[in-house]
């Protein structure tokens, strides 16, 4: 198949999302390549539910390499971008370099797959707007302030635009990601 993927995060990325997404694309055969503010060894976390929390509480998780940064990527080269949660997003929605990747990657009509708290680059590129997406569900009014309608679905197809809400969703998620890649016809949001 050999299609291009660019999974972007940055430290404090989440661990499962991004290792996942890199091992189920390796999977199929596809080239995935991390995007990072700078090329060097993330730092990734790993983020969990505890009785008596009100929210997520986070640990440390494995070590990754970046392949490139937001500056060195060519939207023509690969076939879709990715933007995997953790509390990375948190910064990563500030660069004005990743955000004009993501929207190139939508004006040029490519797939674009954000799962969990990646909605919020999605949100600051302003991809969000008139669009159905699901997130983390402590998003909802993130997702509404950036002009969306916020799913509950684990997955949500709208367009060119596939959204998952945690990792918990890996299983619906990838499925559509899938579909989209293998063209099969599924019903939009």
């Amino acid at each position: 198949m050999n299609r291009k993927i660019l999974l972007v995060t940055g430290d404090a990325g989440e661990s499962y999302e991004t290792l996942y997404a890199l091992h189920r694309f390796q999977e199929e055969g596809d080239i995935a390549l991390i995007a990072a503010p700078s090329k060097r060894r993330l730092h990734l976390v790993m983020h969990d539910f505890e009785i008596g929390w009100d929210t997520y509480v986070e640990r440390p998780g494995y070590c990754l390499p970046s392949d490139l940064t937001f500056d060195e990527v060519v939207v023509a080269d690969y076939d879709a971008i990715l933007l995997l949660g953790g509390r990375a997003p948190e910064y990563l929605r500030n660069s004005p370099a990743l955000l004009e990747v993501v929207r190139e990657f939508d004006r040029q009509g490519k797939w674009v797959f954000a799962i969990c708290h990646g909605i919020q680059i999605l949100i600051a590129a302003g991809l969000a707007n008139s669009r159905i997406v699901t997130a983390y569900e402590h998003l909802k009014a993130e997702v509404e302030m950036g002009g969306g309608t916020y799913a509950t679905q684990e997955a949500v197809r709208d367009g060119n635009i596939v959204t998952g809400q945690t990792w918990q969703s890996h299983p619906d998620f990838y499925r559509e990601v899938f579909k989209c890649f293998n063209k099969v016809e599924t019903v939009e949001a």
